[in-house]
């Protein structure tokens, strides 16, 4: 061992750490997450002492949150935040704001300053992300309310550090801060820090593409994947290099790369590492604590970790109604938001003592440790005390499949869409097994006789329980893209038999199915909605039969044309072009087939003239 590198031997510890804690916690039923913090622990100066060099556990916790925060960056596709952007900027800046305003004013009334209780109170407002959506995904509520509202929130979290780092070397700046800098130098300095962030979001805008595009030409995917992580390295030192946190380096560089084409392959590329990456970085939180802060004011550190929670509580509680959480949904809800959170870290260590003294940053941090060591043991207790008295049909109390079905056919997503699928198929005595992660919808299915089960079809080990190894047809009738999409891609490698039917939201989703040669796809509103348009021509008038010839050539261009468009669809300029050129020409063939069609009818008319003046 004494000549093993530190490198490898600090490696082989928090591995073997993992390996060993994380299964049992999780078989005395106490999570994952739990299971990390204490490995973290155990390992840490103030555990076994494995590892004793508090620099090197800050330096990896530091690069745990780098790459957690690239991870969200790259969920955090710009199109998604618009269509949330209510709830984001509104319920975020609800949350955000009325819980730093809370807390700014306890603290400040405690008798902390006005620029250390400021940034204790923006650093403690914000919650953690990486727990609370493994959390939120562990149990099936992300399409939830109580999801919906949770992760909006978070994303306006993660939006909301970019601008409370650059606030830092302000504070740093304001009156009483004696840090040598004259008022036109901070100003330069302000200038400097919103220059390089808009000079990252804007170059990163216009090169990243291209940049991409040219390197996925050379068909390496290991040179695509270290591309991607030099950019992420890249982006974070010219962070560090203006006085900011990597991290936030990291983020951005995660939101650059979602917009891009290429963010599905660079995902599938890391995915298998995420959830490793983020219990790292628990271990890297549990070994942080500094138990000589906690030891040495014992009571001071329960009233602070408790304070905080309760009084963000609160506030999270008093939001949860207004937002239409469901009563039964807002204990969870409540307390995931509650505790503190990763950027937390991010905040008080990159406040300097300019703004927060050494021993009270050391001191926030492990008040903001502990509420995350703290926030998965409450959820324990919430699962059996708080949360049996609420509604029976919660995700956790619902049990997931579990005995082997045989069934030819799984259909994955039972809502109007699939139902209607499976309807016909009972119909014709055939046997079906059917997956639905909501349990509401569940129970009310069960009622009528429906055999559905209870999961999550983006689980490969539901997938297999589920009969998907022996299937010859899995329906993909999900109506989340992404949910559809990954369960595709679970078939399509996993289980090469089965045929597969997908529902496509618009066309869009047909592309990206196109892409992963599924040819059977319909599109949910299409058929229907020609239906509808007969019956408008029928309604003006039209013979029944031209109504129905209409709207068959009208789907037969629509399919072609489509065809047409889809080699260029991450072209926008091409696109557009191809399919108003394809447009016209259709309807330059309608206006012909008209004029045929009213001169047919004048010729008709004409002859029955003819007859009766016979």
């Amino acid at each position: 061992m004494e000549h093993m590198p530190g490198w490898l031997l600090n490696s082989l510890i928090y591995l073997s750490a993992a390996v060993l804690v994380v299964p049992l916690s999780k078989a005395i039923g106490l999570g994952s997450i739990i299971g990390y913090l204490a490995a973290g622990i155990a390992i840490g100066p103030w555990g076994l002492g494995l590892v004793t060099n508090v620099e090197d556990i800050l330096h990896f916790a530091e690069f745990g949150v780098v790459l957690m925060l690239f991870l969200v960056g790259l969920e955090l596709e710009p199109k998604r935040l618009w269509s949330l952007r209510g709830p984001i900027f509104g319920w975020g800046s609800a949350q955000v704001l009325g819980c730093a305003a809370v807390l700014f004013l306890a603290g400040f009334l405690a008798g902390a300053s006005w620029r250390v209780a400021l940034v204790a109170a923006l650093g403690l407002a914000l919650s953690s992300t990486a727990i609370a959506l493994q959390v939120f995904g562990e149990r099936n509520l992300l399409l939830t309310p109580s999801g919906q509202a949770g992760f909006s929130i978070l994303l306006f979290q993660d939006v909301a550090a970019i601008p409370i780092l650059a606030l830092l070397p302000l504070l740093a700046a304001a009156p009483g801060a004696d840090d040598g800098m004259t008022g036109l130098q901070r100003l330069g300095e302000g200038l400097k820090i919103v220059g390089v962030i808009a000079a990252i979001v804007i170059g990163g805008r216009l090169a990243l593409r291209p940049l991409l595009r040219w390197i996925a030409r050379s068909r390496t995917p290991e040179i695509f994947t270290a591309a991607s992580l030099l950019l992420v390295v890249a982006i974070a030192a010219l962070m560090q290099f203006v006085g900011l946190s990597m991290a936030l380096g990291a983020f951005l560089a995660g939101v650059l790369l979602a917009e891009s084409e290429y963010r599905r392959e660079l995902e599938t590329d890391i995915e298998p590492f995420k959830g490793l990456l983020l219990g790292l970085f628990f271990i890297a939180v549990g070994m942080s604590i500094d138990f000589g802060v906690l030891l040495a004011h014992p009571l001071r550190m329960a009233a602070v970790v408790a304070g905080f929670m309760v009084l963000k509580a609160v506030v999270i509680h008093g939001l949860a109604r207004p937002m239409q959480v469901p009563f039964q949904q807002r204990p969870v809800f409540t307390l995931l938001l509650a505790q503190g959170g990763e950027f937390a870290f991010v905040v008080f260590q990159a406040a300097g003592p300019a703004v927060l003294p050494p021993d009270v940053a050391s001191f926030l941090i492990g008040a903001v440790a502990l509420s995350m060591l703290l926030s998965p043991l409450l959820l324990v207790a919430l699962d059996r005390w708080v949360l049996p008295r609420h509604s029976a049909q919660k995700p956790e109390q619902m049990e997931e499949i579990s005995e082997q079905q045989d069934a030819k056919v799984v259909i994955c997503g039972f809502g109007r869409y699939g139902q209607i699928i499976g309807r016909m198929l009972i119909a014709q005595g055939l046997k079906i097994t059917v997956l639905d992660h909501d349990p509401d919808t569940i129970e009310s299915l069960r009622e009528f006789g429906f055999r559905v089960f209870y999961g999550d079809a983006t689980r490969l080990d539901l997938l297999r329980t589920a009969g998907a190894g022996t299937a010859k047809v899995v329906v993909v009738a999900v109506d989340d893209m992404e949910q559809s999409l990954k369960i595709v891609d679970l078939v399509r490698e996993n289980f090469p038999q089965a045929k597969i039917v997908a529902r496509a939201r618009n066309v869009g989703h047909v592309y990206q199915l196109l892409d992963r040669q599924i040819e059977t796809v319909e599109r949910e509103m299409f058929e229907s909605s020609l239906r509808s348009a007969r019956s408008v021509l029928e309604g003006l008038g039209w013979p029944a039969h031209e109504a129905r010839e209409s709207a068959m050539r009208f789907r037969l261009r629509n399919i072609q044309l489509m065809r047409e468009t889809y080699p260029h669809y991450k072209d926008r300029a091409k696109l557009i072009a191809v399919a108003k050129e394809g447009r016209q020409q259709f309807q330059e063939q309608m206006a012909r087939e008209r004029e045929e069609r009213r001169q047919r009818s004048h010729v008709d008319w004409d002859r029955v003239d003819d007859e009766k003046a016979r």
